[in-house]
């Protein structure tokens, strides 16, 4: 009896001990938030203009209280007007420190607020938007809050909870657990802390899988809609269930909310597990890194209706007229401090390169198969390949009235940054109907905004890559207009080849092929046969030569100002009507009207010159195998790799080795000496359990999801290969 009193006392002693703990950390993790609020400085000019101008009633000049539309809702520069003056009189530096006229001002304008609780057409705002400030400010004021003025503010920030109809499975069910948690910190409710905590790290998970943090009628979270939202498995991001990629936007902000907490949490009885902050590094290096120039910059192949955002891309000039590309380190650092070396040396990288150093910058290729889309960069430039399937919408809907030019951004984009800055804030003056890499046909005016978000028609969309090269295939058909192409990039050191074949269109409207639109930098250079002065080689534009493989039927060139203005991409109220002036740089190919099995074969060449651009004409270092409607194929003799893109089936030879199938498929050649080093296949129509290919000579394979059986007789190896299925459908397998 002794005995079980002995262990029921120690029994109350852990537990006691255990609870002491967790307050403690409550408020450990109380004031790591609070000096997170506090940090921003107090801009006492700002304040004290805000102060002399607030009216009677608390509201400001300048500010339409009245529209509360998805489009406009001003009254967030209330609230930032509000943290403003709360910084002012809280921060120890600021000379209105626990001013009485500041605070009787703040609480006047306050007072407005949640007298009337204004409530936005956007349910973001009234879950996410306005929440956030509410926390804020309660822990930049906290003490200094009267009961009533809590007691409403907690009611406006409990708008953000896990029965909101926000928190589904995406981008913002983590930021809203996050708001969730921040308050209950507020309040010292440890138990509500716990919980939002334990839904905060169940959500670093992959599309499908279960989350193990329950909701909070207690059940596991499903995916809202098939298919899944969040992270998926080659590391991009889906949102909504248009499958667009949100790698960098709802990707991004998934992972602030996440790795704002693991790095408060880390070092107390609430830090996340091993397997959850090494899932966030991953998605990060593999996926959100990968999708951003060097490391730094979004992609803009990735932009979605962000586009039309003011200052959304900011430059840094240089002396020569060019960024020098700095980004924000914060997610490296913090992920950094918390992952105990996981991936370390990468993560470094990512901060060196943030701080404008690219020496290290590393060389990669990845295709997203889950998102179509295809990256690829050396340490002296970045590109990519957006496209789009029967499994993926082109683009987002023009939400909240943004992104009103979108139409065709998907059609093969393929934007090329060797600064970083060449596309920055240049959306005002852009011909959205000449958009880099794609094909396009050509009017006046942009189809209405509600025909931007287009289902893919075709299957055979993808991309085969190793790793390190890498190409990519897309079989369009334009969801807009009459028109079809076969498109395909070939990707290597130095340079990529660009193949189309098999364009035909209807109509009287001209087809152009545009090979870049960036901002104009120096003299364009153009190169022709000698004493041919209708026909053109080449042309280089700030460092960057265009070669073409096979005589265009015509091309055209922009190289002046261009005037336009933002309202154009958007019909959010606060967006300037401003003229906008800048000198753009256009080149197209123009392959006519009705056109009949057009074509075009261009070299992409950065870090170039005149002589560099001249000598590659002359003598490309690629070889076009084939750049026909079933087939396009190149091969690079001195890197000894080739690319075939089938699209039903068909025979290429590539240095004495004959590759043939019977089947769609894509597929890089490692050739050594007219052998076979290694092959890659996928499956860009998805159709496929089985790739059945064959390849001149004895290969042998050691892949375990492979058969090579050679028959000696024809000299042929016969290869099946298991492709890779469900969520991996699309990848790459190499033998």
């Amino acid at each position: 009896m002794v005995r079980n009193i002995l262990l029921t006392l120690l029994s109350l002693l852990a537990l006691l001990s255990s609870a002491n703990a967790s307050n403690g950390d409550v408020e450990t993790l109380r004031k790591r938030f609070k000096a997170e609020a506090m940090k921003a400085s107090a801009d006492e000019g700002r304040v004290r203009t805000l102060m002399e101008s607030v009216r009677p009633d608390g509201t400001w000049p300048g500010i339409d209280y009245v529209d509360t539309s998805r489009t406009a809702f001003q009254h967030t520069d209330h609230l930032k007007n509000l943290v403003s003056m709360a910084l002012a009189y809280e921060r120890d530096d600021s000379k209105l420190k626990k001013n009485k006229e500041l605070k009787k001002k703040f609480d006047l304008a306050l007072g407005h607020w949640l007298e009337k609780d204004y409530l936005c057409e956007n349910w973001w705002s009234n879950q996410i938007g306005t929440p956030t400030y509410m926390v804020q400010l309660l822990y930049i004021m906290d003490k200094d809050l009267g009961k009533r003025q809590v007691a409403k503010m907690l009611e406006i920030a409990g708008r953000a909870n896990m029965n909101a109809s926000g928190a589904r499975p995406s981008g913002d069910r983590a930021r809203i657990a996050s708001i969730l948690a921040q308050t209950q910190l507020w309040c010292r409710n440890e138990a509500e802390v716990a919980r939002a905590l334990k839904i905060i790290e169940g959500e670093v998970k992959f599309s499908g899988e279960e989350s193990a943090a329950p909701d909070e009628a207690g059940t596991s979270n499903p995916d809202y809609f098939p298919g899944g939202g969040g992270l998926q498995r080659d590391f991009s991001f889906h949102h909504r269930p248009d499958r667009v990629n949100n790698t960098c936007t709802y990707g991004v902000s998934f992972m602030e909310s996440i790795i704002e907490w693991a790095k408060k949490v880390h070092d107390t009885s609430y830090r996340f597990s091993d397997k959850a902050t090494h899932t966030m590094v991953d998605f990060f290096l593999d996926g959100i890194s990968k999708q951003m120039v060097y490391g730094t910059m979004v992609d803009p192949g990735v932009v979605n209706r962000e586009i039309g955002r003011p200052g959304a891309s900011v430059r840094v000039l240089h002396e020569d007229d060019h960024a020098v590309l700095k980004g924000d380190p914060s997610m490296a650092v913090n992920l950094l401090a918390i992952a105990g070396g996981y991936r370390k040396a990468e993560l470094e990288e990512i901060v060196a390169s943030c701080d404008g150093d690219h020496s290290h910058t590393p060389s990669f290729a990845k295709f997203f198969w889950q998102t179509e889309h295809f990256v690829f960069q050396r340490p002296g430039f970045y590109t990519s390949v957006r496209m789009f399937s029967s499994r993926n919408m082109n683009m987002e809907m023009p939400y909240n009235g943004e992104g009103l030019t979108n139409h065709y951004r998907a059609d093969g984009t393929n934007y090329l940054s060797v600064w970083g800055d060449e596309y920055s804030d240049i959306a005002p003056v852009y011909d959205f109907r000449k958009i880099p890499g794609a094909t396009i046909m050509q009017a006046e005016s942009m189809p209405p905004e509600t025909e931007i978000q287009k289902s893919g028609l075709m299957d055979f969309v993808g991309g085969v890559t190793d790793g390190l090269y890498g190409a990519a295939a897309f079989d369009f058909i334009s969801p807009h207009d009459p028109l079809r192409a076969r498109k395909s990039w070939f990707f290597f050191d130095d340079f990529y080849l660009c193949l189309g074949s098999h364009i035909e269109s209807e109509g009287d409207r001209e087809v152009f092929t545009t090979l870049n639109q960036c901002y104009l930098r120096g003299t364009v250079r153009v190169g022709t046969p000698q004493g041919e002065f209708d026909k053109v080689d080449w042309v280089l534009h700030d460092g960057v030569g265009y070669a073409f493989l096979e005589t265009p039927p015509g091309i055209g060139i922009l190289n002046r100002k261009v005037t336009g203005n933002w309202q154009r991409l958007t019909r959010r109220t606060k967006v300037t009507s401003e003229q906008i002036e800048e000198d753009v740089f256009a080149l197209w190919i123009n392959h006519g009207s009705k056109v009949e099995d057009g074509h075009y074969a261009y070299a992409v060449v950065p870090n170039t010159d005149e002589d560099g651009i001249d000598a590659f004409s002359a003598h490309p270092a690629v070889e076009v195998l084939s750049n026909t409607k079933d087939l396009q194929a190149v091969y690079h003799p001195g890197l000894g790799i080739g690319y075939v893109v089938f699209y039903s089936g068909g025979s290429v030879t590539m240095d004495k080795v004959v590759l043939t199938s019977d089947t769609p498929l894509m597929a890089m050649v490692h050739v050594d000496d007219g052998r076979v080093d290694r092959i890659v296949v996928s499956d860009s129509s998805r159709t496929l359990l089985k790739a059945h290919f064959s390849v001149s000579g004895d290969f042998k394979t050691s892949n375990g999801k492979a058969k090579a059986s050679f028959d000696s007789q024809s000299n042929l190896t016969r290869v099946q290969v298991e492709l890779p299925q469900d969520a991996f459908s699309g990848g790459s397998v190499v033998l």
